[in-house]
């Protein structure tokens, strides 16, 4: 039986994510997480690259390509897209002005994530409604208007292949990721998920070949050949069930997975060779977005339900500090803007959006938006590739 479904070039100049200050909540007093040490600190998989993938420009950096605006960006004006989920609505927001400048219907049921296309020219809306169907809106980030909606197979979310071969549809509902041609949009393959209840984000290897994806529903994970298209294996987080993952993120040094859980109100780490469970770090409840700094020195770490973000320090290997939004919140998904400083995230159960300065650590606006705002992005972000969710750049 289906789980009830969850209402969720140009340089720029990079800001380095100063320590938390003013409105913090204190900093988290205990991690359990994998050791590791600077000597080690070496990225896997360089040498057995996903053919036609762009290698990484660092040995020990797989962000290190999310430095600058590809020149393929340049006509492209920077504006904040946002699906709200239970108005069946895309607002779009002038981030220079704070303003809503634009809202027009997703084209379909229940948009869930805005999603910028491989080649940056196109980004996605996923509208996966009804079950079984469902369709893509495609925006022109140059005049930030819709065309018409691409139907494929329950598109709760969507990524694309390292090598930009596919675009890799998540179909939650239908258990199933799902190779479209990005080009045609025909499907070309489908590897089935059956243990994986509501299959959900996923994230890749430094070499592109496997990917791990989280089990909303059945408190699993799933191992993906990307290579191959098959199913290497599942593994049950601890609690027998209980947890619920939802965003993964691959550590800059490519050693380890990092899976929020919105259950366990935390974040478990993974062996991103072994893809063993190496330990679990409290951040708050409702953990459920993962965003690396520009820097790839920290990690932004969202609460949805404690209206809180964490960060996480790679070097300490802890977290370092904790903020709540002022007034109370629910930060869901989002993204960073270009140059690092400001990140912006969906109000999930508040109807608005956030725009949260990283340095000085305080809210420069909040913004109504429609209802249930969910995988919002902000476009264009700097990288030469995107890998898909609500902007994974490499």
């Amino acid at each position: 039986m289906i789980a009830p479904r969850a209402r969720h070039g140009l340089i720029v100049s990079v800001v380095l994510l100063a320590g938390c200050s003013g409105g913090g909540s204190g900093t988290a007093d205990k991690t359990s997480a994998v050791p590791s040490s600077p000597a080690a600190n070496v990225q896997q998989g360089m040498g057995n690259l996903l053919p036609g993938m762009p290698p990484p420009l660092s040995p020990g950096d797989v962000y290190a390509g999310g430095r600058k605006l590809s020149a393929a960006v340049a006509d492209q004006p920077t504006r904040v897209y946002v699906p709200n989920s239970e108005s069946d609505t895309v607002t779009v927001i002038d981030p220079d002005t704070f303003q809503v400048i634009d809202t027009y219907p997703s084209g379909g049921r229940e948009p869930q994530h805005v999603v910028p296309g491989y080649d940056l020219q196109t980004l996605y809306v996923n509208d996966d409604l009804p079950i079984g169907s469902g369709a893509l809106l495609p925006i022109d980030p140059r005049t930030g208007k819709p065309g018409d909606p691409i139907p494929v197979r329950d598109p709760y979310n969507m990524y694309f292949t390292p090598d930009g071969k596919y675009a890799l549809v998540v179909a939650e509902a239908d258990r199933s990721l799902d190779f479209y041609d990005p080009h045609s949009w025909q499907l070309q393959h489908s590897v089935e998920v059956p243990d994986c209840t509501g299959v959900n984000h996923m994230d890749f290897t430094t070499d592109g070949r496997t990917a791990l994806v989280s089990c909303e529903f059945s408190g699993r994970m799933a191992v993906v050949d990307i290579a191959g298209r098959t199913l290497v294996r599942m593994i049950d987080l601890p609690g027998g069930g209980s947890g619920m993952p939802q965003d993964v993120k691959l550590g800059p040094d490519g050693r380890t997975f990092y899976v929020a859980d919105m259950m366990a109100g935390g974040m478990y780490s993974f062996d991103a060779r072994t893809f063993d469970n190496t330990g679990f770090i409290p951040t708050g409840a409702g953990t459920h977005g993962l965003y690396v700094t520009r820097d790839s020195k920290r990690m932004l770490i969202t609460n949805r339900h404690a209206g809180s973000i964490s960060v996480w320090d790679f070097a300490e290997n802890k977290i370092v500090d904790s903020w709540s939004i002022p007034g109370g919140g629910s930060p869901d998904m989002g993204n960073l803007s270009a140059d690092g400083r400001v990140f912006w995230v969906s109000g999930r159960y508040n109807s608005e959006v956030y725009a949260i300065d990283i340095v000085d650590w305080k809210l420069l606006a909040r913004i109504p938006v429609g209802r249930g705002p969910h995988g919002l992005t902000i476009w264009p972000q700097p990288g030469r590739y995107s890998t898909g969710h609500t902007g994974v750049m490499r």
